[in-house]
């Protein structure tokens, strides 16, 4: 019997987006308290709130938006790695995982903070990047709110990634998840022309 483990953020009101874009506002169309015959809710966020799929569009002006990505990166075997404490993954720390095998890769940095922008959050470096690429990765995850430094301007780490097809999952939810292999899914939506998507990311546990 397998183990359905949750890796998504909740969204809610008030939580923490990246300074300067657009906060999480749900408001209702419709309310059946009001009369009407169903509850219609709607919407109005980033496509970078809480857990969510970057596409090569929104940082390559050529790249492809969301929805003409290959989506089979997104579901299958992925290594869980603990890298609590280190603020910068770099091709020294990846040396140190045995990826032989592993296309997908999730980094537990338990740096993010919950409740309000931390700028000083763990990324991956450009030469932890081109390790990874070397390595054969089809996928990176990780906790924080980006693969690069908050205040890169460049994004090198996910030019890196996307010029070799890889998918880049940000803010995942993985305090409460041990390092290990476990089935990842977590779609992205087919968002025409658009740089991101919102996923409900889970892992599958034996």
């Amino acid at each position: 019997m397998s183990r359905i483990i949750d890796i998504s953020q909740t969204v809610h009101p008030g939580m923490a987006v990246w300074p300067g874009d657009t906060e999480y506002k749900p408001f209702w169309v419709w309310r059946m308290g009001d009369g009407d015959t169903c509850n219609v809710g709607s919407v109005t966020m980033s496509l970078h709130t809480g857990t969510h799929a970057d596409a090569p569009y929104h940082f390559l002006s050529e790249g492809l938006p969301i929805s003409g990505i290959d989506i089979s990166a997104y579901i299958g075997p992925a290594l869980v790695v603990d890298m609590s404490g280190i603020r910068s993954i770099d091709a020294e720390a990846i040396k140190n995982i045995d990826v032989q095998g592993v296309e997908r890769i999730l980094f537990r940095t338990l740096s993010r903070d919950s409740a309000t922008f931390n700028r000083d959050f763990a990324c991956l470096t450009p030469d932890g990047a081109e390790a990874l690429v070397a390595g054969g990765i089809k996928l990176v995850g990780i906790d924080t709110p980006s693969v690069d430094q908050a205040d890169s301007k460049t994004l090198d780490s996910h030019k890196i990634l996307a010029n070799h097809s890889v998918a880049i999952l940000e803010n995942l939810m993985l305090e409460h998840v041990a390092p290990g292999t476990y089935e990842l899914i977590a779609l992205p939506l087919k968002l025409a022309g658009m740089d991101a998507s919102p996923v409900r990311a889970i892992l599958r546990s034996e």
